[in-house]
């Protein structure tokens, strides 16, 4: 199970420049103008060899005209909740403020470890003002410059020495570990009650902490698989359900611990900004994918042509990842439900497929041959030989070529999808590399 971090702060301390720092990314919009992160961001942190995913959210105001403070403090306060460590940003060049305190404060009550991030400590000479957030009493402040990169390195080691080692699951890697996401009230837990049912057959739990995932295993359906609890998902405590962010940060959980997702889409109400966002989790995990249009049996226009636009929408939406299998079904009156079951193993079987090196090459580098990529400034890209790595979480592939920077992103999609008209990857991400050889 990865651990999460959450930043926090007050506006304009630079939490947001922080985050793409350590993702190495540029998710998050950054400008001068104080409450610009509105909407909230996950991404994934690999350090020395171990990944982590980091959470950024808005800032922490009180007592202000803006209709979303009250929204934005309570997000917040969820993230607070689910993390493992918090990242506590301020800002050395103004110094402590009534609203570090406030923040400070609220972050006392949480008992998670904390972490002091003096922000915009370009200089190590700035860097020495930070030491008046000792007051705060949450221990050393760590001076950082989310600019220049500066003393991230530090931050990072800490971070990493906070997180709990946590016990060894005896959770057999050869069983297939599935779980069902989605937003609120799409249907999640009918389809989990409609799959395990009253004459379920529980052959063991494997839990973590409350704030875990758990594994429950089962022997159905002529199949031995783990469902990875969703329970997670739906415990709303004190936060309403219909807050998107809570539904979303729970999602994290789940996700990183399962193989294949199971999304369901209301069919009633569509694609939401919502599923799009739990959509981009399971890609950032390299996890497979089914979907499922839940409450079909709601829908009056059911025709085969209906169903395949709907689907054609899907795929649109979801781009440029749409091998996926799509089903369209009910988990009231079970309709279709056994099917996703057994979607969802063949997508874990695709996962771990192997492809032998003499049929990638008898069948890739004719296609290549026929289509090769762009020539570059009168030089022209070679493909020697195709390999698939060992030990990879997806299937991944090497393209050994003699100017593998020359090759493009359309040229890797291109081959991508032939790879996927070959063999069967459905419901799977892939990798694609080209290397000089």
């Amino acid at each position: 199970m990865q651990n999460l971090v959450a930043i926090v702060g007050r506006p304009n301390v630079g939490k947001s420049m922080l985050f793409n720092r350590l993702t190495q990314s540029r998710q998050s919009i950054v400008t001068d103008i104080p409450g610009t992160t509105r909407d909230r961001l996950y991404g994934k942190v690999n350090w020395t060899g171990v990944d982590f995913s980091l959470v950024d959210t808005g800032g922490w105001i009180v007592n202000s005209d803006d209709v979303l403070e009250e929204e934005i403090n309570k997000q917040v306060a969820i993230a607070i909740e689910e993390a493992d460590v918090i990242l506590f940003v301020v800002d050395v060049m103004n110094g402590l403020t009534d609203l570090d305190s406030s923040v400070a404060q609220l972050l006392r009550q949480s008992d998670k470890p904390v972490v002091i991030v003096a922000n915009k400590a370009d200089t190590h000479a700035i860097g020495f003002q930070s030491a008046e957030f000792y007051s705060l009493g949450l221990g050393d402040p760590y001076p950082v410059s989310a600019i220049n990169g500066s003393g991230t390195g530090d931050l990072l080691d800490h971070v990493l020495s906070l997180f709990k080692t946590k016990g060894e699951e005896e959770v057999i890697a050869d069983i297939p570990k599935f779980t069902v996401v989605g937003r609120p009230n799409a249907g999640k837990s009918s389809l989990v009650n409609a799959l395990i049912g009253e004459e379920r057959n529980i052959v063991t739990e494997v839990a973590g902490t409350t704030r875990d995932s758990i594994h429950t295993r089962y022997n159905k359906f002529g199949m031995d698989f783990y469902l990875v609890d969703t329970a997670g998902i739906r415990k709303k405590g004190k936060v309403t359900e219909d807050l998107e962010y809570y539904s979303v940060i729970r999602s994290i959980r789940s996700i990183e611990d399962a193989d294949v997702c199971v999304l369901i889409i209301d069919a009633m109400r569509g694609i939401e900004s919502q599923d799009l966002n739990i959509l981009s989790l399971i890609q950032k995990n390299r996890k497979g994918l089914v979907v499922l249009v839940n409450k079909w049996d709601l829908v009056e226009e059911k025709d085969n042509k209906f169903m395949k636009e709907y689907e054609k929408i899907i795929r649109e939406r979801f781009a440029p990842f749409s091998d996926f299998p799509i089903i369209f079904g009910s988990a009231l009156t079970k309709q279709r439900i056994l099917k996703v079951m057994d979607l969802a193993k063949e997508v874990y079987e695709n996962r771990k497929r192997k492809i032998p090196t003499n049929k990638l090459n008898e069948i890739m580098l004719p296609i290549i041959q026929k289509t090769p990529p762009p020539s570059n400034k009168g030089k022209y890209i070679k493909v020697k030989y195709v390999t698939q790595l060992p030990n990879t979480q997806v299937p991944s592939f090497v393209f050994f070529c003699n100017l593998p920077q020359w090759v493009k992103e359309p040229y890797r999609r291109f081959v991508e999808n032939q790879m996927r008209l070959n063999w069967k990857l459905s419901g799977t991400p892939i990798n694609v590399y080209f290397r000089e050889k």
